[in-house]
């Protein structure tokens, strides 16, 4: 059973009972605790801690989730049971059936035939785990379902107890299990072998509510739920397994297709060795997790989810390497991976180029960094063994990882090949420090939810209808205050405050608009609002606002006002921002997707996934389309439709963005842009005014960004521009249409005047440099010339005198420093020949021995090196100390 057909079954099944079926959310959703979606009921964690409630008219839901976790990305094909992308089924019901009906639903779907939609495992080799304590479910399992006592095991909270790992809702759960066999394992169930008995499905009864403390429970319970509700989680990995006939999930129909790329393309074959199996192992999983990343919209950066994505894509490409691979890989396991996904996940048709640009060019940045890589490894391998040492520290290794994005086993793989051994325990141990912080951090930002809960009055009773794309004032009435966190009944002078209203005209920050400015008036009392935000899944306008004069009371009628003038800069921004959207698309075609973007009154700045830098021909067509589109005067409509309507009609989405069943679409020009958008815009493209394209820059690998203003602020632009342009052109006397000619022909006799002179100045520096030859002293065997050249030499110039002195002295044994006081600075270079180095003179030790006594260090290697101090006072001393020192050799 391909595993396309069990999501369908599952879904079905559930569908069949009454379920609501939920499109899988992004893996990227706006929670402060994580990078990406980790497990299925993660969407539906608002109504799980009671900040809302279900939209879910039945009360119950079905889903298959798309998650990543990458905690344990080290472990990936170490052993076949860790993945970083897997995909959670689950059941959820928030108060309408517990432990009996959830259980009986699970035994139906796995135990009934496959022509009835069930997947017809043997109930003989189902085995099921409850909480040590929980009687009630083992009765279930035992007399209702008929699980015999002996395959119904207990155990502890570790194990059976489920909580977020946060204070909030909790409970005991019930595993079900399924015997592969004695060729995976010893008997004995679940307790005795979790390889041979592998979980499959996870049943959650959510009833109680804990308090702080671990997650192995260290926690107090603190009361029971009002709602007693169920959260499922069924793998759909594992479940292929045992459907397919397979040992692991890389050997199933979504990940085998990789491995048999891989082996085509490196010639070493799957199963030959744990170690380059390892490596199979690693390709095929990343691959999927990288790509079903990168079409949610992330790209490859330094920092949060793009360094995963980047960590992903690099350990791929190393690990086909180490396989023997010799030329680019990516986009082979690319489109194998989107091939075996596609059925399930029918989105990644769409954007197949656009997932192939960003992963190919990652690729071609790895290799350069193998380079840089690979010459910092060889600096400071031929530092140990100038030592002595024959043992790379564990600090350098990972250093080459962390810094240099150097793979683990391609320093171990170097270091072998250079004789040294690397001290693992040490690099562990900074490793596991990085891992401490990162847990750290993670634990610090739990707390970073906000606590909507304290809204939830106001949003299951009175969600705010929105009128602000048809008015700018309106009567409304105050149904809330917070302030300082809490609710309060009334507001004072100078108070900051949030204000809920019924109704609002005032648009909430959303899409990449900020929020209107405006005022809420009674009487005499004014509030100053100067930021709306959206809470309970949107559905709630607050408005933050400061008591200008008067008061406010819960329950009184005010007249909300947005202010017309930064309202119409918005609108001329923000439908500005879509004609640039849509001219991008026509210039560099649609793998330019939106990547996030900002607008206020006159100003927008858009991201987009883009791997290469715009040339100003581009930028100028971009510009010249944009302004074409607000010439054409088009029409701008704004309509609701259903989701899959809109996407019929060509509409563009943002990736990230969760949308519900009905959507605004924002039409400008018939075909020239339509997009799903909530936020304000003008009638007409002519009423943006000029749009003035500022440039375009990068924001990370893979993303760029275009700036632009809009309005009254584009005419100011230009006028400052024109302005400039004039005074250049009187300036220099040249038409300002010639302008461009002119400056070229400027900054190219600059160029040859700054080359000429760079000419003299090394003529100037080889004469001097003939010249102190005669200040050579001999000590014992070796010459030495020690020089304070006139002040104001830079370390360039002292190394390039350095290097010249040293070739001037031949086959003799000499060692040369040079210094100067630089304007307070002490730049410094130390040179010896190679008849010297013969005689175990090395440069760099010289350069600590003479930066000692000005205030300075530097480094380098035997023959040429050079550093920089403070204290020119010393720089006699200096020359003396290398004096002795060469005295005693």
């Amino acid at each position: 059973m391909q595993t396309h057909e069990i999501r369908d079954r599952f879904t079905q099944h559930f569908v069949d009972a009454g379920h609501v079926p939920v499109p899988s959310a992004s893996l990227i959703l706006d929670d402060p605790t994580l990078l990406f979606v980790n497990a299925g009921m993660v969407p539906f964690k608002p109504y799980f801690l009671g900040q809302q409630n279900p939209p879910f008219e039945s009360g119950t839901a079905t889903s298959i989730q798309k998650c990543v976790r990458t905690l344990d990305i080290e472990e990936v094909g170490i052993t076949t049971r860790h993945n970083t992308f897997f995909q959670m089924a689950g059941n959820f019901s928030f108060g309408q059936y517990f432990k009996e009906g959830a259980i009986t639903l699970a035994w139906e779907l796995l135990t009934k035939p496959r022509d009835k939609g069930g997947f017809a495992l043997d109930p003989e080799r189902l085995w099921v785990t409850v909480f040590t304590q929980d009687d009630e479910a083992a009765q279930i399992w035992e007399k209702k379902i008929g699980v015999p006592a002996e395959r119904i095991q207990r155990m502890g909270m570790e194990d059976n107890f489920w909580s977020m790992g946060v204070p909030g809702p909790c409970g005991p759960c019930s595993e079900i299990y399924y015997d592969r066999g004695p060729e995976h394992g010893k008997e004995g169930g679940p307790i005795a072998d979790d390889n041979r008995y592998m979980e499959i499905w996870n049943l959650v009864f959510m009833e109680s509510i804990r308090g702080e403390g671990d997650k192995k429970g260290g926690f107090e319970i603190l009361g029971e739920l009002p709602n007693k509700n169920i959260d499922t989680g069924l793998g759909i990995e594992r479940l292929a397994c045992i459907l397919q006939g397979v040992d692991n999930v890389y050997e199933t129909d979504l990940l085998a297709p990789v491995i048999t790329s891989a082996e085509n393309l490196t010639g070493t074959k799957y199963g030959g060795s744990h170690e380059s199996d390892v490596r199979f192992r690693v390709i095929a999983d990343h691959s999927r997790t990288a790509m079903m990343i990168i079409l949610d919209g992330v790209t490859p950066s330094n920092e949060g989810r793009g360094y995963i994505l980047r960590r992903l894509l690099r350990r791929i490409i190393r690990s086909a390497r180490l396989l023997g691979a010799q030329s680019h890989t990516i986009e082979t396991f690319m489109n194998t991976i989107m091939d075996t996904m596609t059925p399930s996940f029918p989105e990644i048709a769409d954007n197949r180029e656009r997932i192939l640009r960003v992963a190919v060019a990652e690729e071609k940045a790895f290799l350069k960094t193998l380079e840089s890589g690979t010459h910092r490894f060889d600096e400071a391998a031929a530092h140990v063994k100038e030592s002595g040492a024959t043992v790379l520290s564990g600090e350098q290794a990972f250093e080459l990882h962390d810094t240099y994005g150097f793979p683990i086993d391609l320093t171990l793989e170097m270091a072998a090949e250079a004789g040294l051994d690397v001290d693992m325990d040490a690099f562990h141990a900074a490793m596991e420090e990085q891992r401490n912080r990162a847990k750290a951090d993670s634990k610090a930002k739990k707390t970073g939810n906000i606590d909507e809960s304290l809204y939830r009055e106001w949003v299951d009773a009175h969600p705010t209808e929105f009128v602000g794309f048809e008015e700018l004032e309106h009567d409304s009435k105050v149904i809330g205050l917070v302030r300082g966190g809490a609710k309060v009944n009334e507001a004072a002078q100078g108070d900051e405050v949030e204000v809920i209203l019924d109704v609002t005209p005032m648009y909430a920050e959303g899409g990449g608009q900020l929020a209107d400015r405006g005022r809420i008036v009674i009487g005499d009392t004014v509030l100053t609002v100067h930021d709306v935000q959206k809470v309970g899944n949107k559905k709630l306008w607050v408005h933050k606002a400061t008591v200008e004069n008067g008061g406010l009371d819960v329950g009184q009628v005010v007249r909300a006002e947005v202010d017309p003038k930064w309202r119409h800069g918005a609108r001329q921004a923000h439908t500005a921002t879509h004609l640039i959207h849509a001219a991008l698309r026509q210039v560099l075609g649609p793998t330019a997707v939106q990547a996030g973007s900002m607008n206020k009154p006159g100003y927008l700045r858009f991201d987009f996934n883009y791997t290469e830098q715009l040339s100003p021909a581009q930028l100028e067509e971009i510009s010249l389309i944009a302004n074409q589109a607000v010439d054409a005067d088009f029409a701008v409509n704004t309509f609701e439709t259903s989701l899959a309507k809109a996407k019929e009609m060509g509409a563009m989405a943002l990736f990230g963005e969760n949308y519900g069943d009905q959507v605004r679409v924002v039409e400008i020009g018939g075909p020239f842009s339509i997009e799903l958008c909530g936020g304000t815009h003008v009638e007409h493209s002519s009423q943006i005014g000029p749009v003035a394209v500022l440039g375009e820059s990068s924001v990370g690998s893979g993303a760029r960004r275009i700036e632009a203003y809009s309005g009254m602020d584009s005419f100011s632009y230009f006028s400052k521009e024109a302005a400039i342009a004039n005074a250049l052109a009187g300036e220099m006397k040249t038409p300002s249409d010639q302008l461009p000619d002119r400056i070229a022909q400027l900054a190219e006799r600059l160029r040859a005047a700054e080359k000429e002179i760079e000419n003299l100045h090394k003529q100037q520096l080889a004469s001097q440099t003939g010249e102190l030859l005669n200040n050579a002293e001999t000590i014992g065997d070796v010459k030495f010339l020690g020089v304070k050249l006139p002040d104001g030499v830079g370390g360039g110039d002292l190394r390039t005198m350095a290097q010249d002195l040293r070739g001037r002295f031949g086959e003799t044994a000499a060692v040369i420093v040079l210094a100067s006081d630089n304007g307070g600075k002490v730049p410094f270079a130390v040179a010896a020949t190679p008849a010297a180095v013969d005689k175990g003179i090395k440069s760099g030790a010289y350069v600590g021995l003479f930066g000692g006594y000005i205030g300075g260090k530097g480094g380098g290697k035997p023959d040429l090196a050079q550093g920089s101090g403070s204290d020119a006072a010393g720089i006699g001393a200096g020359f003396n100390a290398v004096r002795e020192e060469l005295g005693q050799l």
